[in-house]
């Protein structure tokens, strides 16, 4: 089967998470900058097959747009020009941020270690919002 890839953007890093090859788990694959994003995707979608791209879509608690949303919604053209083989979807990723810190405070993560790992939390909030996608599958 092919994976699924969750990206949740951000304005300098960009976190990663994918599943597993039976699409069951969602898994941190990496952070990288932002930048690099395309080049990225290229490459790793030349190694792997993939089916989807989840994309982290920001919105207020109201509903209404982030600063972040008008830059997610320009990416997801982006990725669907460059790969129209692929479905590119949105889910909501209000408090996935929370949950992710949250989740590294409980898996033993000492404060030290999360403030010099951020990127850590930007992979971890991307496989919050795949593993919500998966559940709602």
């Amino acid at each position: 089967m092919p994976r699924i890839i969750a990206i949740d953007l951000g304005t300098k890093r960009t976190g990663l998470a994918v599943t597993d090859p039976m699409q069951m788990l969602a898994n941190p694959l990496e952070t990288i900058e932002t930048y690099r994003l395309m080049d990225f995707l290229k490459n790793y979608f030349q190694k792997e097959e993939v089916s989807t791209i989840v994309l982290g879509y920001p919105t207020k608690l109201n509903g209404s747009e982030t600063e972040m949303t008008p830059k997610v919604l320009a990416l997801k053209e982006k990725l669907e020009k460059a790969f129209p083989n692929l479905k590119t979807e949105l889910v909501d990723e209000r408090f996935t941020s929370k949950m992710a810190m949250q989740s590294m405070i409980t898996m033993g993560s000492k404060k030290k270690d999360r403030r010099e790992k951020a990127g850590n939390l930007d992979k971890v909030s991307a496989a919050i919002i795949l593993q919500s996608y998966l559940e709602r599958k």
